[in-house]
């Protein structure tokens, strides 16, 4: 597998292209289509939130009930959520718009939405956002850098990675742009997540491989403890790698899993570092726990905590916030075999407690690997085998100034 340039047009047949249909601000560009030239099987995961979006309903039913798709439209600045009725119906205009201009079924169009929650969608501007792009499609690099900006909200940069890699000798492409910073918490953040390949797959191996995969990667990701209503990951893939179709989970899935698992990591991290405010990337890696489960909860749970993120902003070894922080999360566990350690990749790795007793270290040290731009603690429980890790950030007085007047 091989890191290479761009995003969501990387892989064969994608094309992309954006527009500033004035949408909530003059001027900026705030829409953006992804296409495939053929037909698509796709797959998604959505918000756990009971308040769902209206495009997250609207894509919830391609997925499960069509299977396949050709293009995906996205608005920045209202999120189309809270909007009954009217809201469903914005979703269909949308699509049949976008499918009219591009000559395929408007059941194979998804929609996504981001933005102020409780608004409507002038469907004006979508429709001609919609026109606007339409000749603009292209399968460029710029293309698709171009998309992933125009779906950031309170985004500080663009989120995209794109890699290769072989699949029955063939070379396969998997690319992903996101957006993502505020209202993050576990089971998926205020979130936008396109993925596009030119694998050829079975429908349901694409699901269940994305589904698993967003278990260890956006799941994990927590920047205000906020469930979005909108999440949205969609995966397409197109099949004009050329590779024969993987249809079990034989060496050609796993090769496929691994480089699905490069690119959801790398844009689950790029947005918890990118949090609101934020100032670094917090890392917790629970390790030596009794299962799976337990890990997953302990780390949730101390990059979920405000008290843990505000000691990391003002690079504060506080470590028995970390203990608080495990020790609320509703996990069993003793807290008397516990280490902590804190680590950077710039000043190395520090052991703050050992079995649960808080030791003396140098606080000069520590205070140095705090004020890295990405920071790691780690909880070793000594209860079993098991890992996980979770990524969040610092909270900062920047966070409650970009929230505080967000409608306006």
């Amino acid at each position: 597998m091989e890191r290479i340039d761009g995003g969501v047009t990387a892989a064969q047949g994608f094309q992309a292209a954006c527009a500033a249909a004035g949408i909530k601000y003059e001027k900026r560009v705030d829409m953006a289509m992804l296409y495939s030239t053929v037909p698509c099987i796709c797959a998604g995961t959505f918000t756990t939130n009971i308040v769902k979006a209206a495009p997250v309903v609207w894509d919830q039913k391609i997925v499960k009930e069509v299977g396949s798709a050709q293009a995906v439209v996205v608005n920045a600045g209202i999120a189309n959520a809270c909007t009954g009725s009217e809201g469903m119906k914005c979703c269909e205009e949308t699509a049949r718009a976008a499918a009219e201009e591009l000559s395929i079924s408007a059941d194979t169009v998804l929609v996504a939405s981001t933005g102020v929650i409780g608004m409507g969608l002038p469907m004006e501007k979508i429709k001609a956002g919609i026109r606007m792009m339409k000749p603009l499609l292209c399968d460029t690099i710029e293309a698709g850098t171009a998309a992933s900006k125009a779906i950031m909200t309170t985004d500080t940069h663009n989120k995209e990675i794109a890699v290769s890699f072989t699949v029955g000798g063939k070379t396969v492409t998997l690319g992903g742009m996101c957006k993502g910073s505020g209202m993050i918490h576990p089971n998926m953040c205020t979130m936008l997540g396109f993925l596009t390949t030119d694998l050829a797959i079975d429908r349901e191996l694409l699901q269940e491989a994305l589904s698993e995969d967003i278990k260890d990667t956006f799941n994990m990701v927590t920047v205000d403890g906020d469930t979005s209503t909108n999440d949205t990951v969609l995966l397409l893939a197109n099949g004009l790698a050329g590779n024969p179709k993987i249809t079990e989970k034989n060496q050609d899935y796993y090769e496929f899993v691994k480089a699905l698992r490069t690119v959801d990591e790398f844009l689950a991290k790029s947005m918890a570092a990118d949090g609101e405010g934020a100032t670094k990337l917090f890392e917790v890696n629970v390790i030596h726990a009794q299962d799976k489960a337990q890990a997953v909860t302990l780390a949730k749970s101390v990059a979920s905590s405000s008290l843990v993120k505000t000691m990391v902003y003002g690079n504060d070894a506080n470590c028995g916030r970390i203990f608080c922080a495990m020790g609320y999360s509703g996990e069993q566990f003793d807290p008397k075999k516990v280490d902590l350690y804190i680590e950077s990749k710039e000043k190395g790795k520090l052991k703050l407690a050992e079995n649960g007793m808080v030791l003396k270290f140098s606080e000069e040290l520590a205070k140095e690997i705090l004020s890295a731009k990405e920071v790691t603690a780690i909880a070793d429980v000594k209860a079993g085998d098991a890992c996980a890790t979770a990524w969040g950030c610092d909270l900062t007085h920047g966070y409650i100034d970009i929230n505080a007047d967000y409608r306006s």
